[in-house]
């Protein structure tokens, strides 16, 4: 598996997405995708699953050191003392005594960001989180964290895929050595039908959708975190990392549309 290296940590560029799983369900997917090779796992306390991946995390008894683990502050909870609140009960959930890295999940015009990366600083100092980040930032969210407040920004997590433009944000980010997390990166299943990426699939004896992970996941500074439930799906998301894709390839690609967003780009707390 490659590795990313930012603000001291290693993040593997292929992890699990965990949005809408729960319970039972959550905990044997997390399970599954840790038995097949993966070590990076991606939640946030508003998808009410950390529980459900401590226990898997325990299950695994693997070490913790191999083990990339993000989890995300909530909008609703932007504020010094209810930031360190939701952190101590994430942790708690999870069974760990830190995290790899902790995002501010959505930006809120009530945010003092001064004391909201203060907060969040203290807390790497603290070693509590290895790493900070953010996540559905503009880039003039992120001149504030980057520029003026000079936090020590390891992520943007962003909605990205084959068929969404992201090169402004791609920009900013990669003039400054800070990854893009792309969620969605399968744009939800819509990729399954798209005829240029099955085309390029048949090619590389490969889906649509791999062929789509691949394209992220040669690009530099990009991580992606597919959400994969069942073990297929996880295991053939492992599988695109062994297509190479040529120019002919990402020339078919880059003249997809890139304009089909599947979560809303000004606020929507009931997605990721």
């Amino acid at each position: 598996m490659h590795h990313l290296q930012t603000q001291g940590i290693s993040m593997p560029k292929l992890g699990l997405g965990t949005f809408r799983m729960q319970g039972d369900a959550c905990r044997a997917a997390v399970e599954s995708a840790l038995s097949i090779g993966y070590r990076h796992i991606d939640t946030a306390e508003m998808y009410a699953n950390e529980e459900s991946i401590g226990s898997a995390i325990a299950a695994s008894r693997l070490p913790r050191g191999e083990l990339h683990v993000t989890t995300k502050v909530w909008h609703e909870n932007l504020a010094p003392e209810a930031i360190r609140r939701a952190f101590d009960a994430s942790l708690k959930k999870l069974r760990l005594d830190h995290v790899d890295l902790y995002l501010v999940h959505w930006p809120s015009k009530f945010a003092n960001w001064g004391a909201v990366f203060e907060t969040l600083m203290k807390l790497k100092e603290e070693g509590r989180t290895r790493a900070i980040g953010v996540a559905n930032f503009t880039t003039a969210l992120l001149k504030i964290a980057v520029e003026d407040i000079k936090a020590p920004i390891a992520c943007n997590q962003v909605e990205y895929h084959a068929m969404l433009d992201q090169s402004k944000v791609l920009t900013y980010l990669n003039a400054r050595s800070i990854p893009l997390v792309a969620y969605c990166p399968l744009a939800q299943g819509r990729f399954a039908m798209d005829p240029v990426l099955s085309e390029i699939g048949v090619k590389h004896n490969a889906t649509a959708a791999q062929v789509a992970l691949k394209w992220l996941l040669d690009q530099d500074g990009v991580v992606a975190i597919p959400k994969a439930s069942r073990r297929e799906s996880q295991q053939a998301n492992l599988d695109a990392l062994k297509i190479t894709l040529d120019d002919a390839d990402r020339d078919k690609i880059a003249a997809l549309p890139k304009d089909r967003r599947c979560v809303n780009p000004g606020f929507a707390p009931a997605w990721d």
